[in-house]
């Protein structure tokens, strides 16, 4: 971590080639998927077997699913990569979530799991073309469906959204509770992108929304994937112009100001519960504070 940016962020750690250029060449992706080095991340509703303690990917099972799907994850010195959509109960792996071993896979697997998941999610989503209702199916090894009615292709989805921390000219840091949240989980604010508008004007709309505040200044600092089920997630720091805090859509709570000793010690007492370690949000809170904090949230 420095105070520049953001570094090593859990999710955004890939390292396998995405070698995007085999994704057409159809011959290729044959003998790929037919290659006994050829490694496979199994797919079951937005979780990946896994094995061993601490978890890494178990990648050595090569499953009988048809080509729609599989998906080409790229490349590196030692195999190509697949994604594969199986069934769990034929499946005798241990499968688990993101959320669950993000944080702790290699950051190969890392990359991986994020680029197999969020294909994945968006394949189960659009099976249907958005034009005129036909049928789609992949092409592109898993990286556009194209209509059988219109022709039309189409492509993954991505969500961006932007994510801050917002700091006072008292180096203060606000932290907000959504209104679905449990009592005492905070964090940092957030909102998607709207059509036609820069990331800066979405961090100081959704802001302002949420809680009222004017921002000036806003720094990028970094960003990760985040499939759940298909965001990017756009850290920045903004400096707040007002401290007054107003609560206008309903979707947050509650907001508070924390000083470097007021939010360790509510940390460490259990009054607060801050975002999870895999996520940018607690990145993005330890990057203000200038270290690691304490986690008494998973």
């Amino acid at each position: 971590m420095t105070r520049d940016g953001l570094t090593d962020l859990s999710l955004a750690r890939a390292v396998v080639d995405r070698d995007a250029l085999r994704r057409t060449d159809e011959d290729w992706l044959r003998q790929a998927w037919a290659s006994p080095r050829t490694r496979v991340v199994r797919v079951h509703d937005g979780r990946v077997a896994v094995t061993g303690e601490p978890p890494r990917l178990d990648l050595d099972e090569h499953p009988d699913v048809a080509e729609d799907r599989r998906f080409f994850l790229g490349t590196d010195e030692d195999a190509a990569y697949f994604a594969a959509v199986v069934d769990a109960e034929e499946d005798e792996a241990t499968f688990q979530g993101l959320r669950s071993v993000g944080a702790v896979l290699g950051a190969r697997d890392a990359g991986l799991v994020v680029h197999a998941v969020s294909l994945a999610n968006w394949h189960a989503t659009h099976t249907h073309c958005p034009r005129c209702g036909g049928p789609t199916t992949p092409r592109a090894a898993g990286h556009v469906r194209r209509c059988a009615r219109d022709a039309s292709e189409h492509y993954p989805r991505t969500d961006p959204a932007v994510i801050m921390s917002v700091v006072d000219a008292d180096d203060r840091l606000l932290l907000g509770r959504q209104s679905s949240w449990s009592a005492g989980r905070f964090s940092t604010l957030a909102g998607f992108v709207e059509p036609g508008e820069s990331l800066e004007a979405a961090v100081r709309r959704e802001v302002h929304e949420e809680v009222g505040i004017t921002i000036g200044e806003v720094r990028y600092l970094g960003s990760q994937p985040w499939p759940f089920p298909s965001s990017l997630m756009l850290g920045f720091r903004a400096e707040a112009a007002s401290t007054e805090v107003t609560l206008h859509d309903g979707e947050i709570a509650e907001a508070r100001w924390f000083t470097r000793p007021g939010i360790l010690e509510a940390i460490r007492s259990g009054e607060l519960g801050v975002a999870p370690t895999i996520s940018i949000a607690r990145r993005l809170i330890e990057h203000w504070y200038g270290g690691e904090l304490p986690t008494n949230t998973d």
